[in-house]
């Protein structure tokens, strides 16, 4: 354990600050946590989580960068306690921790016998309150996801725009501003939501990289697969990608790849707590209890070029959105060949009822649905009757 050499690492680190003048807007909520409980930011690859600490990690000087795959240890105890008692570091900024395998018993230690505040990021959502160790009382997680449209504003434009509710949108109570600036929504949908963007012009050779540690180093940290098992994940992520929005299952995807469709499920559960694809149960009459399975923003532009994918890219983009705000989302669906609206969104309470597509949609699906709580979004600026530029849900967070 080379300790002078994980605090030049540190060092070396924090002088690459000197690039990024604005923070993620979970930052503050970070600096703001007074709890004593320890501190995990959770998200994608790519959205900017090393970046982040870094910045936090430079704010005190009594604050340590360590970057998990990076240094050579052996116990993550020992390391932090030789930190504080010998170098006097208080506050443990720990990137990508998944990469060390006895985290949740070293946190657990750390938490009950050293006077110390841990940060930790992920790329894998971590099932810390399902924990052995009892994590629960002892970490409060932060999600950190790809720029919403309003945070990629903000970094792009420099305007920073105050959230909406679905209320305001159905309402029509925004900002003018707000809606002034769809021009960038395109742009936006077809990767600019990745923070990495601002500085590369062609994202998707970055995003195929990101995919394949995904699926080939990120995952099995936490599952004990056989190559050929991430392979077949490999191949779900892509028939996803190919397929028309509609329809995809743990029944489909069993059925198209021929593996059993408990393993359709547990390699899907992989997907989402990788932040691959987003999950979402269904709510109505009559339906199978199977969800519908759309993808993260912009992996199905790996697979189809912008205007084939422009359907499903307006599901992800908005499954996306809810997503990010924390809301609760629900797919409709009734009997076989009755048409119904895409989604169920909570807000507050209330229930609103949504669809999801080009500016040629109508309210036929609406039938026998209270339109005042009823919301077309299109990726069209159109603001007549219930319809609405699909981009303002961007600015749910």
């Amino acid at each position: 354990m080379d300790i002078e050499k994980i605090i030049e690492l540190h060092r070396q680190a924090l002088s690459l600050n000197s690039k990024y003048k604005k923070k993620r807007f979970v930052a503050q909520k970070i600096l703001e946590d007074a709890g004593n409980h320890f501190v995990g930011v959770i998200g994608p690859r790519g959205v900017g989580k090393s970046v982040l600490f870094r910045q936090l990690a430079s704010l005190d000087e009594n604050s340590i960068y360590i970057s998990i795959d990076s240094v050579d240890f052996e116990n993550l105890f020992e390391l932090v306690k030789t930190l504080y008692e010998t170098y006097g570091y208080k506050n443990y900024f720990l990137d990508e921790i998944h990469f060390y395998k006895d985290y949740e018993k070293d946190l657990k230690t750390i938490y009950d016998f050293l006077d110390v505040k841990v940060f930790f990021t992920s790329s894998v959502s971590l099932s810390l309150y399902e924990s052995a160790y009892d994590l629960s009382r002892r970490v409060k997680i932060y999600n950190i996801f790809p720029f919403s449209y309003r945070e990629y504003l903000f970094f792009r434009e420099d305007k920073n725009l105050n959230v909406l509710k679905l209320i305001d949108i159905k309402n029509k109570e925004w900002n003018p501003e707000h809606i002034r600036n769809g021009h960038l929504f395109q742009k936006y949908i077809s990767g600019a939501l990745m923070p990495f963007s601002l500085e590369e012009a062609d994202i998707l050779p970055m995003m195929k990289n990101i995919l394949d540690k995904i699926i080939f180093k990120d995952i099995p940290l936490v599952a004990s697969l056989r190559i050929e098992e991430l392979d077949i994940i490999k191949k779900i992520v892509g028939f996803i990608g190919k397929s028309q929005i509609d329809g995809i299952s743990y029944s489909t995807l069993s059925n198209n790849l021929k593996i059993t469709k408990y393993k359709a499920e547990q390699y899907i559960n992989l997907l989402q707590k990788a932040f691959v694809v987003n999950v979402i149960l269904p709510k109505g009459t009559n339906v199978l209890k199977e969800p519908k399975i759309v993808l993260g923003l912009p992996f199905r532009l790996l697979y189809k070029d912008y205007d084939e994918a422009i359907g499903g890219l307006r599901e992800d983009y908005f499954v996306g959105c809810v997503k990010m705000s924390g809301k609760k989302i629900h797919y409709l669906k009734t009997k076989k060949g009755k048409k119904t609206p895409d989604y169920l969104v909570e807000e507050n309470g209330k229930e609103y009822i949504v669809e999801v597509g080009g500016k040629g949609k109508g309210i036929s699906q609406f039938k026998g649905i209270d339109l005042e709580k009823s919301i077309i979004f299109t990726d069209a600026n159109i603001v007549e009757g219930i319809k609405r530029p699909l981009f303002l849900s961007g600015f749910l967070s």
